[in-house]
Order: C-alpha cells, then sequence, then structure tokens
C-alpha cells in the first residue's frame, strides 16, 4: 500500500471532537485570527497538503496540534530566558505550532529559529498560522546527518533545544549520532539545555516502523536515556543532569500501541565540562 494512502490506519478524515484541543483553538483563534467556525475546515486543508509531502502518523492524526512545550514544568523559565535574550531553536518544528505558541505567550520571535527537514512544511506553517508578514522567527532547513548543513551556523550559539518527538524517529546508534550533534548546538556553559517528549516504553527496545529513515525506532524508559546521555557526556567530555519521566498515553493512541508504551518527557542540562 502507497504510504499516502488515505486508507492507512494513522490517517483520519477530520479530526475527532478533541483532538483540536482548548489550546490549539486559542492560538488558531487569538494569535492567528481564524474564525471558530473555520478551524476545523482550515486544519484539514493544511493537513492534506502535507500528508502529500510525506505521511507521518503525527500528520495524518493531527498530531501537530498537541501542543507540549508548554505543558512541561520548564515552560515558565524557558519563556523568561527568552525575554532576557537567550535563544531557543524548535528540532524538527514540523509547521512550528510550537514557536506560535511560545510567541502567543511573550517571547520575542527573533529569539527563536525552527528548523525542518522539509521546507514544504515550513511554508504550511505559514499558511497555518498566517503570520508571514510577523513573525520574525528564523527558519532552516537541514539533515541532522549532513554536517555541512545550515545548522552549522548555529553550533555553540543556542541556549535551549527543543525536540517534541525527534530523536525516537531513530535507532538507539543512531540516536547517540543525531543527540552529539543537537548538543554542540549548546552554548559551552552551565544550563544549556535540551528539552522534549516523544514515544517512549516501559522496556527500553529497538521497534520496528516504516516510515521511519532506518526502518527502526528506539524507545526509551528513563534509565536507557539517563544512561545513554552519561554515554555522550563521557564521549564528549561534558556532564549533563536528565530528568526524565513516563506518562501514560492518552485517548487514540491505543490503537496502535500496547500498555508497555508510554511517552517520555525529558530534559537534559549541560553542567561543566
Amino acid at each position: 500500500m502507497d504510504l499516502r494512502d488515505k486508507n492507512s490506519a494513522w490517517f483520519d478524515e477530520r479530526p475527532n471532537e478533541d483532538r483540536i484541543s482548548p489550546a490549539a483553538r486559542r492560538l488558531l483563534e487569538g494569535y492567528s485570527g481564524i474564525a471558530a467556525d473555520k478551524i476545523v475546515q482550515h486544519v484539514v486543508e493544511i493537513r492534506d497538503a502535507a500528508w502529500q509531502i510525506f505521511p507521518y502518523p503525527c500528520i495524518g492524526q493531527f498530531r501537530f496540534l498537541d501542543l507540549s512545550l508548554n505543558q512541561m514544568k520548564e515552560y515558565a523559565e524557558v519563556l523568561k530566558r527568552l525575554n532576557e535574550g537567550q535563544k531557543l531553536l524548535d528540532m524538527a518544528c514540523c509547521f512550528g505550532q510550537e514557536i506560535r505558541q511560545l510567541v502567543a505567550d511573550g517571547a520575542p520571535s527573533d529569539n527563536l529559529y525552527g528548523c525542518d527537514l522539509r521546507k514544504e512544511y515550513i511554508e504550511l506553517g505559514y499558511k497555518l498560522f498566517g503570520d508571514g508578514d510577523k513573525l520574525g522567527t528564523k527558519f532552516l532547513t537541514a539533515d541532522i546527518f549532513d554536517s555541512t548543513s545550515a545548522l552549522t551556523a548555529l553550533r555553540g550559539q543556542l541556549d535551549m533545544v527543543y525536540a517534541g518527538s525527534f530523536f525516537h524517529l531513530f535507532g538507539y546508534e543512531d540516536q547517540v549520532t543525531v543527540s552529539k550533534a543537537v548538543a554542540s548546538l549548546l552554548r559551552p556553559r552551565p544550563g544549556s539545555m535540551i528539552l522534549g517528549r516523544q514515544i517512549g516504553s516501559v522496556n527500553a527496545a529497538e521497534h520496528g516502523h516504516k516510515t521511519n529513515p532506518t526502518g527502526t525506532m528506539f524507545r526509551h524508559n528513563v534509565e536507557s536515556v539517563q544512561d545513554m546521555w552519561t554515554q555522550i557526556g563521557n564521549d564528549l567530555g561534558v556532564s549533563f543532569a536528565v530528568t526524565a519521566n513516563l506518562q501514560d498515553l492518552e485517548g487514540d493512541h491505543f490503537r496502535f500501541h500496547t500498555n508497555d508504551t508510554k511517552r517520555i518527557w525529558f530534559t537534559i542540562r549541560r553542567q561543566y565540562s
């Protein structure tokens, strides 16, 4: 079956009643000025265009509407640091929805960067939020595995990196490689941090997934993500403090996962070098 087939198990014709959360509705109405009765149609049109670019499950299921950075306990700290002039990159930003939420909550858009593998998603983000004439955020198109990509200009320049549903796209060894590349973007000083969330597991293990670049994804538990960053720190000569927790998946995630599958939230802070 063509991965873009709309009969795919992870393609929903329209968002369920609770799929567009109150937070997403507030963002689309308040920040973007979209009329309440036009939101569903607008979101479906953007999603359908994105599905033809690449059929990620998060696109098919409208999960780009699941704002998550603002659910983290570090969110107030992130906003404070951005308003003090620090810089944040949204890694694998998709439509840049987390960036728009930060801006709506008072963060200076000039202090934000977004990066995605697919330029088309970034362009669709401007259509989704209607802010092409006012958003000061710099968006980059880059492959994290390309050592000559646009991300090289940001090495050592960022105070914070948000990585939502990114690291889990890869198997374990590639996650180590990718994590080192992301860590290289941080300013080399205590307090620089990487934070985010992704699919995890009670029992850390490699899983197959046909929409991922290598066909596999490693799902972490708390212990495995801490161990991986200890390994990375040892390799880089840097100390990282890692906090993480597992949470149950909500609602319709269980169409595709077992009780072993969880969501893992993590914060990785640079300590010293």
